[in-house]
């Protein structure tokens, strides 16, 4: 009798163990390469040309190639500097604007070629993304639609030569984990001597699907970054400002590279669009994106990238950080020490995860399954969640530790390989027997940092107070 009775225990606990499906996705995903941008978080932008030496943002084509002389180039020291403060990627600008090719392209004599650089032998290009191999980091190019330089640009030829450059880029040069390119497009140029105005239709002149299934068939995981994708999508802004809402999708179909009156769009994103195009979120160390010598006292400080940081990756964007190189080769010993310095906060406030493996107790748990426990938010593994049943979308959890700490910062994250779907949630601590919120916010995603005046406690609790459908949450860190 005794061990009919263990056999039935036994089978109970087997019932309530039963396998429970996985949530639905919420649609849309993103893809494998997305999730991988997702996770670098962090990425470097150079620009580098011979707007470096003629102290211009945006060449006019005439300049001589003679003029792109550094004198102390070290390449090495860029990608180390950059890797020392934490990016994962490096994105080149091979031709801004005006068109100077920092490549030897057979398709134009306006090249490193004709320049004193390594009397006519270097190639920048090569350099980079020989550098980002040796140290591990991902490379990325820079190749601008607009080229004031060219004769044909604004007709047809042009899309050919353009088309020739990134068959030479991608084709020598790979792989290159994104490809970036701008709404600048059209105006006054060199034109090949012709000294005009050229206005061309941003959303048919360059015939982009075309143009990318191109490169697709040459890098079939590259990540494009335009306006509107169809990768990533520009943030609306060069401040280092993602929104407070921040949705990763977007419904594409009338957006193009260039399209006034969109920022707004850009900046939040769109809860129910159709497509997943994150935001990546870009700005400049110094005020200017080339290197100029009257801004050497102008260089962001720590604390300034500290917020930048907190406004972009905390707000479930990718950085994208540009870093130009001075007219030696070099990366400024002021941007040097503000990238120190910011690496340095940066470990400081996010060193020891007070919720690691802490105890945590949910509202929910889906099908009261382990499999969906609220356990796997504390485990540190990145492919476990707590989900709740389908029909409850208002969910919390308390997550706590023995002693009372300081606490500034939550961290949380969403499983978005089955969607983007909190739409408000909360963060309150405890405060003796009483619970007090200190933070709320709207949209999660990959990534949410939410951050409030120090207090002391051994405990908070999230709040998912409104959701698409169940949520769905890989990570919560408290700092």
């Amino acid at each position: 009798m005794k061990n009919f009775y263990c056999l039935l225990l036994l089978a109970a606990f087997a019932c309530g163990q039963k396998e429970v499906k996985a949530p639905e996705p919420v649609l849309p995903v993103p893809s494998e390469a997305q999730m991988q941008w997702h996770e670098m978080e962090t990425n470097a932008f150079i620009h580098f040309t011979t707007n470096t030496f003629t102290d211009l943002e945006w060449g006019n084509g005439d300049e001589s190639p003679a003029i792109f002389n550094p004198t102390a180039i070290n390449v090495d020291q860029w990608i180390t500097t950059l890797k020392d403060a934490g990016f994962k990627g490096v994105i080149l600008t091979c031709k801004h604007h005006d068109g100077f090719c920092l490549w030897p392209s057979k398709y134009t004599e306006h090249t490193v070629k004709k320049s004193p650089y390594k009397k006519g032998e270097g190639d920048i290009v090569k350099e980079v993304s020989d550098a980002c191999k040796s140290h591990g980091l991902k490379f990325g190019v820079y190749l601008s639609p607009w080229d004031r330089n060219h004769a044909e640009y604004g007709r047809p030829p042009y899309i050919d030569y353009y088309r020739n450059q990134l068959k030479e880029i991608f084709n020598a040069y790979g792989p290159v984990f994104e490809m970036w390119f701008d709404g600048a497009n059209g105006g006054t140029g060199y034109y090949g001597g012709a000294n005009e105005k050229r206005s061309i239709d941003g959303s048919k002149y360059y015939d982009w699907p075309t143009t990318l299934n191109l490169v697709r068939e040459m890098e079939p995981n590259v990540i494009f970054f335009s306006d509107a994708g169809p990768g990533v999508r520009w943030v609306g802004n060069e401040r280092g400002v993602a929104g407070e809402t921040n949705w990763n999708n977007i419904t594409p179909d009338t957006l193009y590279a260039g399209k006034g009156g969109i920022e707004k769009l850009l900046n939040t994103g769109h809860e129910n669009g159709t497509h997943w195009i994150p935001a990546e979120t870009d700005v400049s160390i110094r005020p200017g994106w080339f290197y100029h010598a009257r801004e050497d006292s102008l260089v962001k400080s720590p604390e300034k990238l500290l917020d930048i940081y907190l406004t972009s990756v905390g707000r479930g964007s990718t950085l994208l950080l540009n870093v130009p190189p001075d007219r030696r080769g070099l990366i400024h010993e002021n941007d040097v020490a503000a990238l120190q310095g910011w690496r340095k906060l940066l470990n400081e406030h996010f060193k020891n995860n007070i919720a690691a493996n802490a105890e945590a107790r949910p509202s929910n748990v889906r099908g009261d399954n382990d499999a969906y426990t609220a356990k796997n938010l504390t485990d540190g593994n990145k492919e476990t969640y707590w989900a709740t049943d389908d029909n409850i979308t208002n969910a919390s959890v308390d997550i706590s530790w023995r002693d009372v700490k300081p606490v500034r910062y939550v961290l949380l994250q969403e499983y978005i390989k089955l969607g983007q779907r909190v739409k408000s949630f909360t963060v309150e601590v405890q405060e003796g027997n009483q619970w007090k919120k200190v933070a709320e916010g709207t949209t999660i995603g990959y990534k949410r940092i939410v951050s409030f005046d120090p207090v002391e406690t051994n405990a908070v609790r999230v709040t998912i107070t409104d959701s698409k459908a169940c949520p769905v949450i890989s990570n919560i860190e408290v700092y």
